[in-house]
């Protein structure tokens, strides 16, 4: 098997993998949504709060509001599967206190963590008007994103087969099937009498340009074994750690069930 890393940024990673197969790239998929562990808010106390909104939807947002969640973020905290997980006070404490007129944001929710903190300064939160109090105690706790979105660390995880496209050299030439192509990845060039292809990549797999062409010129398919992943985060822990993770957790998943099996299935 093969990776090889096409764009990188704080938030995005797209990569390519060749020579796996589907089963292997899904589950890499499905345990970087859910078993990756992320830093969110759990618990509320709402003391005061003469806003229009209402408690639970205020807590909601609260809870859907991205924390930074780094390895070092995450380092000593406790996962949902350890026994002190649920104790009101093991956690990152943050507290809201504000009086209107003004919009609440995310940048004045005040952390007990200086490492622990929101993604993102400018979320608003609710708007309070003229002499309107908000008081708000809350703990963040790390969670999966099995058991609720907030905890999920991607906004986008996704694959797709690698796109592959030939053309039929026994028929005429379709120079008209290129500017069927709703991503314009496709080029004619009658000088040269062949049709370009600008991104390979960029392909969606369509076959807006197969339809398009009446002679069957231009056939579009994939490489079964070779995929293009896409990982995208709300900024709360960088893509490549959420990639990383999800591997070691995937391969500590395999580890216990072959264990599983060699002892005979007894536990």
């Amino acid at each position: 098997m093969e990776i090889e890393v096409k764009s990188q940024s704080d938030d995005e990673i797209v990569f390519i993998v060749r020579d796996a197969e589907v089963p292997f790239i899904n589950a890499i998929r499905r345990v970087a949504m859910v078993n990756v562990p992320k830093i969110a808010i759990e618990d509320v106390n709402i003391i005061r709060n003469d806003s229009a909104m209402f408690n639970e939807v205020l807590a909601h947002r609260l809870g859907l509001t991205p924390l930074v969640s780094d390895l070092d973020a995450l380092e000593g905290l406790s996962l949902p599967e350890d026994d002190d997980w649920e104790e009101y006070s093991n956690g990152i404490m943050f507290h809201l206190n504000e009086v209107g007129p003004k919009v609440v944001y995310s940048k004045d929710l005040i952390s007990s963590d200086s490492k622990i903190k929101p993604v993102y300064d400018t979320i608003p939160l609710v708007k309070l008007k003229d002499g309107e109090e908000l008081n708000i105690e809350a703990v963040a706790k790390v969670g999966y994103g099995k058991e609720h979105a907030k905890w999920i660390p991607t906004t986008v995880c996704a694959y797709k087969q690698y796109p592959e496209i030939t053309f039929n050299e026994d028929v005429e030439i379709d120079y008209d099937c290129a500017q069927a192509c709703p991503r314009g990845i496709l080029k004619s060039d009658r000088r040269s009498k062949k049709i370009k292809i600008l991104d390979i990549e960029d392909c969606a797999m369509c076959k807006s340009c197969v339809r398009a062409s009446d002679n069957g010129y231009i056939n579009v398919g994939f490489r079964p074994n070779d995929f293009i992943f896409r990982i995208e985060t709300d900024g709360a822990m960088p893509p490549k750690e959420v990639l990383l993770k999800a591997c070691d957790v995937l391969g500590e998943k395999a580890d216990k069930f072959i264990r599983f099996s060699e002892e005979g299935g007894s536990k």
